[in-house]
C-alpha cells in the first residue's frame, strides 16, 4: 500500500532518513520543518518550510495527507530543563494544535516519535517494558509523556488513530553533533577533529543504542499495524556503557578520542535499556543491524559526506 504522508520535522536526523526511505519505497512524501540539515539528501521530496508552532502553516502542509509522522521537536533533553514553559508551549501546545488540524482534515493516523530514554526516568526494571512506571526526571521526558497522553485522549474522544514509538538512542548517517544531541555523532566528530569532547560522569552510564535504519523500519511498520497496542519501545534491547562506545569508535575509526571529564548530571539516569518484546510480537519488528555494523556504516558516512 502506497502512503500519502507528511513528515513533521522532516529536515532533521530521523526525518531525513525517514523521508529518503519513504521516497525510495514509492510513497508520496512531503517534509515540513524550519530547516533542512542536508538539503541535497531530500532531492525529489516536496519540502515546506514552516514553524511547527504555527497552526496555519501546519494546516496547509498537512492538507491531503493521510499519515502524519510527528518528529518535530524544538528542544533537547538538556535545553528543555532550562526553559520548561517554552518546551510546553512549543512541543505540547504545538502538538495539540497539530492534532486539531489532523482531525479537521481527516488524517487517518499520527505516528509519534517519543523518547524511550527519558520517559521512564530511572527505571527499577531493566530491560524496561512499556508497562513500567513513567517517572521522567527531565522536562523533556515530561513533555514527551504529555504528548503521548494527549494522543490517547484525542483517540478516545475523537477517534484519531495513532502509534507512539518510544525510541531509545538512535545513531547513524545524517546525525551531527551540532545540537549537542547524539553522543555517537559527537564522539565520531571529536575523533576526526582531534578535539576534546566533554562527557558528563566517568563514562559508566549505560544506554540502548539503535541504528537509524532499524528505527525507520519500525516507523514504517507502524503505518499499517492493526490491533489495540499503540505504544511501542523501539531499541536494541541491549545496553552499552559510554566507555564501550568510545572504545568501539576508536577501534573502527583508528582515531583516539580526547575526552574532558565533567561532573555527572542529575538528569542522566545510570542505566537505560528498553524491552522490545511488544514491538517484536505485535508490530512484527525487530532490529537487524548489530552495533558494530551500524558504527561502521556511520563512520563511513562521516568520511564520505565531508562532515569530518
Amino acid at each position: 500500500m502506497k502512503l500519502n504522508c507528511i513528515v513533521l520535522g522532516g529536515g532533521g536526523f530521523i526525518g531525513t532518513n525517514l523521508c529518503r526511505r519513504l521516497l525510495a519505497e514509492g510513497h508520496r512524501v512531503r517534509a515540513f520543518g524550519r530547516r533542512r540539515s542536508f538539503p541535497a539528501a531530500l532531492d525529489g521530496i516536496e519540502w515546506i518550510e514552516g514553524d511547527f508552532a504555527d497552526p496555519h502553516a501546519l494546516a496547509g502542509a498537512i492538507e491531503t495527507c493521510e499519515v502524519v509522522f510527528h518528529l518535530a521537536n524544538s528542544v533537547t533533553p538538556f535545553s528543555a530543563n532550562l526553559d520548561m514553559a517554552d518546551d510546553v508551549q512549543r512541543n505540547v501546545a504545538g502538538t495539540l494544535s497539530m492534532l486539531d488540524v489532523c482531525r479537521k482534515l481527516g488524517v487517518s493516523r499520527v505516528i509519534f516519535v517519543s523518547s524511550g530514554g527519558t520517559i521512564y526516568g530511572a527505571p527499577t526494571q531493566i530491560p524496561t517494558p512499556e508497562t513500567a512506571p513513567t517517572e521522567p526526571i527531565t522536562a523533556y521526558g515530561v513533555s514527551r509523556l504529555a504528548v503521548e497522553k494527549y494522543l490517547a485522549l484525542t483517540h478516545h474522544l475523537h477517534g484519531l488513530d495513532y502509534r507512539a514509538l518510544r525510541v531509545s538512542n538512535p545513531y547513524g548517517p545524517f546525525q551531527t553533533a551540532a545540537k549537542n544531541q547524539g553522543v555517537v555523532a559527537a564522539l565520531i566528530s571529536a575523533a576526526f577533529a582531534d578535539e576534546p569532547l566533554e562527557i558528563w560522569g566517568d563514562g559508566s552510564v549505560v544506554r540502548d543504542f539503535i541504528f537509524i535504519e532499524d528505527v525507520i523500519d519500525a516507523l514504517i511498520a507502524a503505518t499499517t499495524h492493526e490491533g489495540d497496542a499503540r505504544l511501542f519501545n523501539i531499541g536494541s534491547g541491549q545496553g552499552r556503557s559510554l566507555r564501550e562506545v568510545i572504545s568501539s569508535i576508536e577501534e573502527l575509526s583508528g582515531k583516539k578520542i580526547p575526552l574532558r571529564l565533567k561532573a555527572a548530571r542529575p538528569i542522566d539516569v545510570p542505566v537505560s535499556i528498553l524491552a522490545i518484546d511488544r514491538a517484536r510480537d505485535f508490530l512484527g519488528w525487530q532490529p537487524k543491524t548489530s552495533f558494530r555494523d551500524g558504527l561502521r556504516q556511520t563512520i563511513a558516512w562521516w568520511q564520505e559526506s565531508g562532515e569530518i
